[in-house]
């Protein structure tokens, strides 16, 4: 169900944001340096000043050239940023990759979190995540673990959906305005086919070679040996056009068969096999 706030306009919205965050005593935020997570971090520094950390958990599920990308951009927003290593793969469940996985991901970051508490934050700082009203109606388990832990979604709170993400980063000079959404590398593995590190690097290797060849919004699905490759709508017949590279790179990275899906990127398409259907 929406918060009563998705219907405010958006000045609204941000007068909200601002008034809850101004109102705690400390945040700590949950940075993966997504869309999302870089607007609250800047709406926390706004609001907090110095009173404000960025945590990123870094894992086998978090490529590389994101890690990267999330230190750089905690530094343009002038807030002190800690990486916390993450040990999610060290759980069957979560290598087993059902449909709760990300159940445990945020878990283990919230735990990991509040075991390192006294050298990230003082202990009355809320956590914060980047959570958003087009959440809602997906499939995310890890807001049971936001819950659970006491972490706090000050975005769905004030009502913000993605345009007011985009809307609000556009207006204070993010880069991440209109970055491609991103999801971690794990979520291109179906639900029931065993996670660990050797698959993600395959993928986050695959992904790579996209991102060098120019495409912007991709993901390469993970079906064993066959690599689904989906890109946006407006990419398609670039893709088919390097069709033969795109078939090396992805072998290269290790899958025997490569294909083009015709439907194009979706956002969390692999959670279809959850209800067992299918795009028509």
């Amino acid at each position: 169900m929406l918060p009563a706030t998705a219907s405010l306009p958006y000045a609204d919205k941000v007068a909200a944001l601002h008034a809850a965050l101004a109102a705690l005593p400390g945040a700590v935020v949950a940075f993966s340096g997504g869309v999302d997570s870089t607007a609250l971090l800047h709406a926390c520094r706004a609001a907090l000043g110095d009173r404000v950390v960025a945590v990123t958990a870094d894992s086998p599920s978090l490529p590389r050239a994101e890690l990267a990308d999330a230190a750089a951009l905690a530094v343009e927003i002038g807030a002190r940023h800690v990486v916390l290593p993450t040990h999610e793969l060290d759980q069957p469940a979560y290598r087993a990759n059902a449909g709760d996985r990300c159940y445990f991901c945020k878990k283990e970051l919230f735990v990991t979190v509040a075991r390192q508490r006294a050298a990230i934050a003082p202990a009355d700082w809320a956590v914060v995540y980047g959570a958003i009203t087009d959440d809602l109606g997906d499939h995310r388990p890890g807001q049971r673990a936001a819950a659970e832990h006491g972490v706090l979604g000050p975005l769905v709170d004030a009502g913000f959906g993605k345009e007011d993400v985009r809307r609000y980063s556009r207006e204070h000079g993010l880069r991440t305005a209109d970055k491609p959404s991103m999801a971690c590398l794990s979520s291109r593995v179906p639900f029931g086919s065993p996670i660990d590190a050797a698959v993600l690097q395959r993928i986050e290797r695959g992904e790579a070679a996209l991102r060098a060849l120019g495409l912007r919004q991709f993901r390469v699905r993970h079906h064993g040996d066959v690599a689904r490759v989906e890109v946006a709508g407006d990419e398609i017949a670039a893709a088919f056009a390097q069709r033969e590279r795109i078939g090396r790179e992805l072998k290269a990275a290790g899958y025997l068969f490569v294909a083009l899906d015709v439907f194009g990127y979706r956002s969390g398409s692999l959670n279809d096999l959850l209800t067992q259907t299918a795009p028509r």
